[in-house]
């Protein structure tokens, strides 16, 4: 009897030790991967591979918890090795290869400055912040209120130019997206009314300009039911700039 209570002392002292050694060289790794964690300069990312799968971590070890297609944007928040973490479309967390997705949104481009009576605004670029400024120009000169940034409409914004540029395309339905009502719905933003204007054009006073000349794109600016907006400005080799001014109304 006494060789058996040995025996169990033992084996307790041992599970004790050994779930007190497996404790450490978890929270050992956990502190290296803290490590490796990196933020970024941008914070959307393009799909580059056909197919790419989202993993729970950062490693081809860890399973699948959903697939992006090619083309599709995602929200890049860090890095962690040669993996970015991420966020879909369908709210799905996880980790991807970053050698499979094209940074879209610089932060050296994301420099405007808030000004004005724009509240809740989002950083915009200076591009951006020009036009927004004009717009506004037009509504208080003709006894409207403001428009304030929405940050997810604004998100949107740039996506769809981006999208134009991407895939050489100028018009309101995206071959990805759809409507700017689908695109707006795809991402989830709640609205009562909303509404959408493009350009292409080298200057943002002449695209600002070639709107208001134009009785649908300047209805849209001067209507009173939208409150919200977004304003994506982007680079495109074919007009100089992409524009794309998305309203709502809530």
């Amino acid at each position: 009897m006494k060789v058996i209570k040995i025996r169990k002392k033992h084996l307790l002292l041992f599970a004790f030790l050994f779930i007190t050694i497996e404790f450490f060289f978890f929270g050992s790794k956990i502190s290296l991967a803290m490590q490796h964690y990196y933020k970024l300069d941008f914070s959307t990312g393009l799909v580059t591979a056909s197919t790419l799968n989202v993993r729970s971590g950062p490693s081809t070890k860890y399973p699948v918890v959903t697939t992006v297609k090619k083309n599709e944007y995602i929200r890049v928040f860090a890095g962690i090795g040669d993996w970015y973490v991420i966020q879909t479309d369908t709210d799905h967390v996880g980790a991807v290869s970053k050698q499979y997705v094209k940074a879209i949104y610089p932060s050296s481009n994301n420099t405007g400055n808030s000004t004005g009576n724009n509240t809740n605004q989002t950083s915009l670029t200076s591009d951006e912040q020009e036009v927004f400024n004009l717009i506004n120009a037009q509504r208080t000169k003709n006894g409207l209120t403001a428009l304030k940034i929405d940050n997810e409409v604004q998100r949107v914004a740039r996506i769809k130019a981006q999208d134009m540029v991407d895939n050489n395309y100028f018009s309101h339905n995206s071959p990805i997206y759809g409507s700017p009502f689908d695109m707006l719905k795809s991402f989830k933003i709640s609205y009562k009314t909303a509404g959408e204007n493009i350009a292409g054009n080298s200057s943002n006073t002449a695209a600002v300009n070639a709107w208001m000349n134009s009785s649908g794109h300047k209805a849209n600016i001067l209507n009173s039911n939208y409150n919200y907006t977004g304003i994506g400005v982007v680079k495109s080799p074919k007009y100089g700039k992409m524009y794309v001014q998305m309203f709502i109304g809530k």
